[in-house]
């Protein structure tokens, strides 16, 4: 049993060498991708954006409360602006807020069935809310 214990010990002090905000980059990196990677396909070039995203709002997303026209244009420049202050680490919380709502529209309102993936993305983004950018970020900075 000693040995186990200090085999811990030793992979434990090993553990604890990694560099104290790596967690939060890379969750930065990976949300941002998945949400970066959605507006992508809505957008033709830099920002014009496709007739098929509106149409796509219109028979499959279907969110209440916002006509298609204007659901569209505001999901795809939330996915273009939000994962690009995340990849920063700039308003890092606020970004992180403003996805976990897209996640949480997401979920509710088109893909109830996907709780699996969305529940990843949410303890991603909680994650990001509650430690912020932490030390390889702009956000950190600020002192």
């Amino acid at each position: 049993m000693n040995a186990i214990l200090k085999l811990w010990r030793h992979v434990d002090n090993i553990l604890s060498l990694f560099p104290t905000g790596l967690d939060a980059l890379l969750a930065r990196v990976a949300i941002a991708q998945v949400f970066w990677a959605s507006g992508r396909t809505k957008v033709d070039g830099f920002f014009t954006l496709k007739p098929s995203a509106i149409e796509l709002f219109r028979e499959e997303y279907q969110v209440p409360f916002l006509s298609p026209e204007i659901a569209a244009p505001m999901a795809a420049t939330a996915e273009h602006v939000l994962p690009i202050l995340l990849i920063l680490g700039l308003g890092t919380r606020l970004a992180a807020l403003g996805l976990l709502g897209m996640t949480a529209v997401i979920q509710i309102f088109v893909y109830p069935d996907a709780w699996t993936v969305h529940i990843v993305w949410a303890a991603i983004l909680v994650h990001l809310i509650r430690i912020g950018g932490g030390a390889f970020s702009l956000d950190s900075l600020r002192g």
